[in-house]
């Protein structure tokens, strides 16, 4: 009997693992068919060379890589197996007296090496290739790269609040531009809606500011005023999409992040973790799933339910855990986890 199961896990995984990478060759073609129609016409209008134009393809190539990795797994499950119910080659093992779920435990393995693979994927060639595609397109499109900026920066030390609704380094250095305004000290309020930091004088300087005090009409001034600032100019966190999982943590253990800015760094990292999961969670609901269908009409629709279903997911979850919706660590491992249950719950039945 053990040398018969492991002859059916290996004529299953072959089965499987042939619709797999048709399955694998058939996304990727989709995604790098969009991506390079998009590439060659916006490099003819701006005149890109076929380098400049081959570099950003391929940086962006390492996150097709990772979406048809995990997308490809219930294609190929779904589609191997009804190849195999059409065939009547499942009711044979069936009736042979061999377990359902005996068809489904040796798929987890090699789908838990394609999540090895995600992982890896995700943690390093995907940050620097979505870095290295931006870079590649403002260096096309003749622009400068983005100043980097920090939103609703707050400062409170005592008997003082500094605010600004963005503070943007241009320099890198020891200055950066400042808008939206607002200093308090005591019972007087400035307000102004642009200014400079110097962070070497440690000052803040307000371009015409407004002054309100207790028991005055607010007052505009007719030049700068400067106000001093010792706190620290910081770069701001980097887009937590281009970092690797090492950088993401340490940007975590700074303890500076704003709230949002946290909980979005939090979902990546956990997110990172979570979708190499998901092929072994789909690999079981699929598996499950794939025994129950008897027409590849009905592994189609599957396939697409399955995708649908998780990409809406997917696509949801960022949002829901910036928000604080959701706390980040849940949103991250919620598609993987409830595909889990609904592979468990399908295991149960066939048993």
């Amino acid at each position: 009997m053990p040398a018969a199961r492991l002859k059916l896990a290996r004529y299953v995984l072959r089965e499987v693992l042939q619709m797999y990478l048709a399955g694998l060759a058939l996304f990727l073609i989709l995604q790098m068919t969009d991506a390079l129609s998009s590439t060659v016409g916006k490099a003819l209008t701006y005149k890109a060379t076929f380098a400049e134009a081959g570099m950003a393809f391929l940086a962006i190539f390492p996150t097709f890589v990772n979406r048809s990795l995990v997308l490809a797994v219930p294609f190929g499950i779904l589609l191997g197996l009804s190849r195999l119910q059409r065939d009547s080659e499942v009711k044979a093992l069936l009736a042979a007296g061999v377990r359902p779920l005996s068809v489904v435990w040796p798929l987890l393995l090699p789908f838990a090496l394609v999540g090895g693979l995600a992982f890896v994927n995700a943690g390093s060639l995907v940050p620097a290739g979505l870095d290295r595609w931006d870079r590649t397109w403002y260096g096309i499109f003749g622009m400068a790269t983005p100043i980097p900026s920090q939103d609703r920066y707050t400062y409170a030390p005592p008997g003082a609040l500094y605010y600004a609704g963005r503070v943007l380094n241009d320099s890198g250095g020891q200055s950066a531009q400042l808008s939206g305004v607002m200093v308090q000290r005591g019972d007087e309020t400035l307000t102004a809606q642009t200014g400079r930091w110097d962070a070497a004088a440690q000052t803040w300087v307000l371009d015409s500011p407004w002054v309100t005090r207790p028991d005055q009409a607010p007052a505009q001034q007719s030049g700068a005023v400067t106000v001093p600032q010792r706190d620290r100019l910081e770069p701001p966190p980097p887009d937590p999409k281009k970092v690797s999982n090492a950088q993401l943590r340490a940007e975590l253990a700074r303890g500076d992040l704003g709230r949002e800015a946290r909980r979005d760094y939090t979902y990546q990292l956990a997110a990172r973790y979570a979708d190499p999961f998901t092929p072994v969670a789909f690999a079981l609901a699929a598996g499950a799933l794939g025994l129950l269908f008897r027409s590849r009409a009905a592994a189609t629709a599957g396939v697409i339910v399955f995708i649908a279903g998780f990409y809406v997911l997917w696509e949801t979850m960022p949002t829901l855990a910036r928000s604080g919706a959701i706390a980040p660590e849940v949103a991250a491992w919620l598609p993987s986890v409830l595909f889990t249950l609904i592979g468990l719950g399908l295991a149960w039945r066939l048993r």
